[in-house]
């Protein structure tokens, strides 16, 4: 029983938000850890995304009947009722905004509201079942925690916090496309309209091309703002390259759903890679303009 109440909370979707929350604290950081911080916005992040996946296992619970990879969840079978799920749900919501409305910024949770509202309200009620936009409406609850671990610190939404919230919006897009694709019968018997299924995958393909790039030109915009180094710009658009590359080489008409997977691995590649290299390959200007000030004071003496 204490496993089936773990899995409500999707803990794969709580690691990947996580890392991405962390990494965006660190960006905002540039290396002025404040680990009581840290730890705080994590458990906060942790709790208000098991919350909206709890609540997203208790509205699915009848399409995930239709679906493999989803027929055996708790609710789904029963082993689990939905008043339990959503008390659990609202326990841990009220925990994670709580942690985050004493210990960090009304900016982290104003985000939290939105990630959880859109994710739940928007989303999972709304377009999930009836528009092929459900995916790009998603996009936007799936951005919110790297901005939420990045405004704990830095307080503001800058422009920072917005290169941010539209990179992992466009990193989601193709990201779910190829789920979809790998996943393709699982979507159509539970009829699903996301845009591989409703439309077809070749059309998926070309939708996946715009938001690769639209990724990669919002990620270099980092720096291209002066937050991050060369070896992150270099890495980032290879990355890229190479991903466009997989959509259209790697493409495989006789097994799509192989190809599929392929995309939806080199996508966790890439969201991975770029949060481990915005938390470590951050320009932290302070030092730099304090390096300069020293640099111009022995030039002057000398």
């Amino acid at each position: 029983m204490f496993k089936d109440y773990v899995s409500l909370t999707k803990p794969g979707i709580i690691f990947g938000n996580l890392i991405a929350a962390a990494s965006g604290f660190f960006l905002a950081a540039k290396g002025n850890i404040d680990w009581f911080l840290l730890l705080i916005v994590l458990v906060g992040t942790a709790c208000i995304v098991a919350a909206g996946c709890i609540v997203n296992n208790c509205v699915d619970r009848d399409i995930d009947l239709k679906m493999s990879r989803t027929k055996d969840r708790a609710i789904a079978q029963g082993r689990i009722g939905v008043g339990s799920a959503l008390i659990m749900a609202l326990v841990l919501g009220v925990i994670g905004f709580a942690l985050l409305h004493i210990y960090t910024t009304a900016y982290a949770v104003l985000f939290g509201v939105i990630g959880i509202l859109v994710y739940v309200g928007l989303y999972t009620l709304k377009y999930k079942r009836n528009s092929v936009y459900g995916t790009l409406v998603g996009s936007l609850s799936g951005a919110c925690p790297p901005v939420m671990g990045y405004v704990s610190v830095s307080n503001g939404f800058d422009i920072g916090a917005a290169i941010l919230l539209l990179t992992f919006c466009f990193w989601q897009i193709p990201h779910s496309y190829a789920i979809a694709i790998c996943r393709f019968d699982d979507y159509k018997a539970a009829n699903i309209p996301v845009l591989p299924v409703k439309y077809g995958v070749q059309t998926a393909r070309y939708h996946m091309y715009v938001y690769i790039v639209a990724f990669a030109i919002a990620a270099l915009m980092l720096f291209e703002r002066g937050f991050v180094g060369v070896i992150y710009a270099l890495v980032v658009s290879l990355m890229s390259i190479y991903w466009i590359y997989l959509v259209k080489i790697g493409y495989n008409v006789e097994n799509e759903q192989a190809w599929g997977r392929k995309l939806f691995v080199f996508s966790i590649i890439v969201v991975t890679i770029f949060s481990v290299l915005i938390s470590v390959d951050y320009v932290n200007h302070g030092q730099v303009e304090v390096a300069l000030l020293q640099h111009s004071q022995v030039a002057m003496q000398s």
